[in-house]
């Protein structure tokens, strides 16, 4: 199982990214996903999770508003849309999946992607 996550960079405040997280080796649409970041020096945090069918999100009070997750099942990805980014948005983003369906849940079992950088400039 893989999750590869990219689309991080670079971006002044008030601009836009847009994440991907890829997955192969698993059968995509029995996955919930979720987003994390991790600044330097603070603990991961949740964003943003989606539920399998994508019928369902939820978002951490930090992205409300500004973020919005979404998935293809059929291309197993997973995107995430930032949009009018915040220094304190600057962190590196991972992706993970598991089988929970429930939104509220810890992602205890899951499988993880590496991080993708996001940088944001005043």
């Amino acid at each position: 199982v893989q999750l590869q996550a990219s689309g991080g960079g670079l971006v002044q405040v008030g601009g836009s990214l847009r994440l991907s997280c890829a997955a192969s080796g698993l059968t995509f649409s029995l996955y919930r996903v979720g987003w994390f970041r991790q600044a330097p020096g603070k603990e991961r945090r949740l964003v943003a999770v989606i539920s399998r069918s994508g019928a369902t999100t939820y978002y951490a009070d930090s992205g409300k508003g500004r973020f919005t997750i979404s998935r293809d099942n059929a291309k197993n990805t997973v995107y995430l849309q930032m949009d009018s980014l915040k220094p304190e948005d600057a962190a590196f983003y991972y992706c993970a999946a598991d089988r929970d369906d429930r939104l509220d849940s810890p992602f205890v079992r899951a499988y993880w992607g590496q991080g993708t950088l996001v940088t944001v400039s005043s």
